[in-house]
């Protein structure tokens, strides 16, 4: 008869591979066909890291949202002290449990990831940018945070481990703005206003202009100034990608170089996204990622000396 450490192991197993089983989404094959260029342990761990991210994110966003409470987030929390203290409640909580106990994973940006959700619950303005970057902090770049440790750090890598962190970071946030950009009439028919509120008013918008969903010249320069910040983090994101792990870049540039296509997407349907999705189309998915792959090849100082001598 197995031991019940062996029928742990066999179920640990067989989360990890749920979620490479049943991913159709773009989102899914992008982690899935990426994360194989990993190791093993890696890839499991960022599987496991995955999975929970999403169940959290399915709280606020899922089918079941509109009866999630405040306390039902607390619960949440406490259950993942639990996790990280080995006390696992179910086979997800178990592949998590088995991540940290492998991997230097903090728990704090999993804390503020749940702190992100408790604002979804109450909050559906933002006055600001600071306010704004503070939820896409939470949401997305607290997701950063967490596979840095897993991911890991190239040995030959020269940069200092904060600058790296602040690189995955900025990956998050941009990533996040992009959704938000590309969300905004999803969004309003939902009640929902992401975007800056002082920004719009300086633009001479109002959440009466989005509601309306008409693209005008107003909105048009509006977006032009949105898009351009969401590429600023995404510049600033490439400069610590070429820095983890040679077996970890792949995927992290695969999803960075597919993402800045929503942004060139947006553009060109007219800044239209009150009713188009802005979307990155097959073909050019494609060839993204042999271009992917191609600069996950070259180390951190050879990615800079290019750099350098295309400036």
């Amino acid at each position: 008869m197995p031991s019940l450490c062996c029928k742990m192991f066999t179920i640990i197993e067989m989360v990890y591979l749920f979620p490479r089983q049943r991913g159709s989404t773009v989102h899914s094959m992008i982690s899935n066909f990426g994360t194989q260029l990993m190791t093993q342990e890696r890839r499991k761990a960022i599987w496991a890291i995955y999975v929970w991210c999403r169940r959290t994110d399915e709280l606020v966003d899922g089918p079941n949202a509109s009866h999630i409470t405040p306390k039902a987030l607390d619960r949440w929390e406490q259950r993942l002290y639990d996790v990280f203290e080995g006390r696992p409640y179910d086979m997800y909580d178990a592949a998590l449990s088995d991540t940290v106990s492998k991997y230097p994973v903090d728990i704090q940006p999993f804390k503020d990831m749940i702190e992100g959700m408790r604002l979804d619950l109450r909050k559906s303005r933002y006055n600001n940018f600071d306010e704004l970057y503070l939820y896409c902090y939470y949401v997305a770049g607290t997701v950063g945070l967490m596979s840095v440790p897993v991911m890991g750090i190239a040995p030959e890598s020269k940069a200092s481990t904060e600058s790296v962190y602040n690189a995955a970071l900025a990956l998050g946030i941009a990533n996040q703005l992009t959704n938000i950009l590309r969300d905004v009439g999803e969004d309003a028919r939902r009640g929902r206003v992401y975007l800056p509120q002082d920004e719009l008013a300086q633009a001479g918008l109002s959440d009466d202009d989005i509601f309306r969903g008409k693209v005008t010249d107003k909105w048009r320069n509006f977006m032009k100034g949105q898009i351009q910040r969401a590429r600023m983090f995404f510049d600033e994101a490439e400069k610590g990608v070429s820095e983890l792990n040679s077996a970890s870049r792949w995927p992290v540039w695969a999803s960075l170089l597919l993402y800045r296509q929503i942004l060139d997407s947006i553009e060109a349907n007219d800044y239209n996204n009150f009713t188009k999705r802005a979307y990155v189309g097959k073909v050019k998915k494609l060839l993204s990622l042999p271009a992917a792959y191609g600069r996950a090849l070259l180390g951190p100082q050879k990615l800079t000396k290019m750099v350098t001598r295309s400036m």
